[in-house]
Formats: structure tokens, sequence, C-alpha cells
């Protein structure tokens, strides 16, 4: 009996993402929601510029790059030139939360049937480690040396809170993946939005939480554990939006 194996919707190529660094099980929780809902032939892949830059490497189904913090945008292209396929985003929180930032506002404010899958490592990982939209108050990073400053670099982003004054979205969901637990918990979500997709309810994302050692300058034990210590106090997980709940 078959206790596991690699989704279909995976390519065998290997990951070139950082050791210790939790997109690899993202992009396998998205292959096996791709599976599981049997959209692969119609499922139309967005990446942008930022560590999942190499997306389509990944994915065994088509793929569409797209310039930095343009993916919704795209997408909403794709999805309105083809209605019938599946079309997804994934993004880092450099791209979607700052240079995109007005994109998926946009995007999620006309309510477009897309589903967005948003990483957000409070860095920029794939350019070295810059302060991004969503580094926590006090974080050392490259550009903020002595620690994140409200006074001179303003507060974190929190997306799904601010797309959550929005009326249109559908399903907006805060998760992590530092744990089983919590691995379990993020693919509900995220077949989830792209059965939300299938049924034409309108916006979904999903918000990951997501380790980066290299760039944390931490171990990727201990990059797992300040995820609990550190983001989830500053993101805290849970639904922000469920239209089918209500």
């Amino acid at each position: 009996m078959v206790v596991f194996e690699k989704p279909h919707a995976l390519t065998d190529a290997v990951l070139h993402y950082c050791p210790g660094c939790t997109h690899g099980i993202v992009h396998r929780l998205v292959a096996e929601s791709i599976d599981e809902l049997g959209i692969e032939g119609k499922t139309i892949g967005i990446a942008p510029v930022g560590c999942s830059v190499l997306a389509y490497n990944y994915f065994n189904c088509d793929m569409i790059e797209a310039a930095h913090g343009r993916a919704p945008a795209v997408a909403t292209g794709v999805k309105r030139a083809l209605p019938d396929n599946i079309v997804f985003a994934y993004q880092g929180d450099g791209d979607l939360a700052s240079i995109g930032l007005c994109e998926t506002v946009s995007t999620a404010c006309r309510g477009e049937n897309v589903t967005i899958i948003f990483i957000n490592n409070a860095i920029y990982g794939m350019t070295g480690g810059q302060m991004a939209p969503t580094s926590l108050l006090g974080q050392v990073t490259q550009t903020s040396p002595y620690g994140r400053d409200p006074k001179t670099q303003g507060y974190p982003i929190r997306i799904c809170e601010l797309l959550a004054t929005l009326d249109a979205p559908a399903y907006l969901e805060r998760v992590t993946v530092n744990s089983v637990k919590n691995v379990n918990r993020a693919k509900k979500a995220i077949k989830k939005a792209f059965q939300n997709q299938i049924d034409g309810k309108g916006f979904s994302l999903v918000e990951v939480l997501s380790a980066c050692p290299t760039n944390w300058g931490m171990t990727p034990q201990k990059a797992l554990q300040w995820i609990d210590e550190a983001m989830i106090p500053a993101y805290p997980l849970g639904v922000f939006r469920d239209k089918g709940a209500e």
C-alpha cells in the first residue's frame, strides 16, 4: 500500500531553495490540492519575481512569468480570457505587499475569481535579506541593521487584515507550515482556496507564514521556532473572511 508519494502536479526538478526554506512544503501542498481536485490539465500558475521566480520548473501545469508584483493583474487577464481554467498566483511578501500592493488590493476589490498563495517570510529573500513590508518591529535585516523602527520605517503590513476591510474577497486565511499540525491546516486552506475558484465564489488568498533561515541568520530548527515565538504573535493565524461560511 502506498502511504505517500510525490504529487503528480510536481515535476522531478530539484528545488533551488535554501536548506530549511519552507517554500518546498507549500509547493507540495499546492500540488497535492491540484491532484486531488483533478484540475492539473486546466490549471495556469503565475510566478513573478522573487524566490518563487523559478516555480515554472516545479509545477506540472502551464506557468506564466509576471513582472515584479504584477501577478494578480496577469492572473486577472488570464482568468477573464480563459474563464474555465483555474488560475493561481504564487507570490512572496516583497512582491505582493510592496511593489505589487496596488495589484493585490485592486484584484481583491474587484473580487476576481482567482487564487493567491502568499508566502510571508518577513524579509526579501532572493535579493539578500532587505527589510520587507512584512518585517517585524525590531527585526534586524540588511536595511534595518538596528531593527525595524516604526518612527522611520513604519509598521508591518498585515495583508489578510487589510483585505478583510474590502467587500469583495470570498476567502482570506493565514496559516503556517512549521509543524505537522500546521502543515495539515495549511493544506486544508489551500485546497479550499482552489475549490472556491472551481465553485466560482471569487477572490481567495491564503497567507502562509514561512521560514527563511538563511536571511534570518538561523538554523532551520530555530527558524521554525521563531515562527511560533515572533511571527504568529504579530500575524495571528486564522480565517479572516469566508463567505461560504456566512
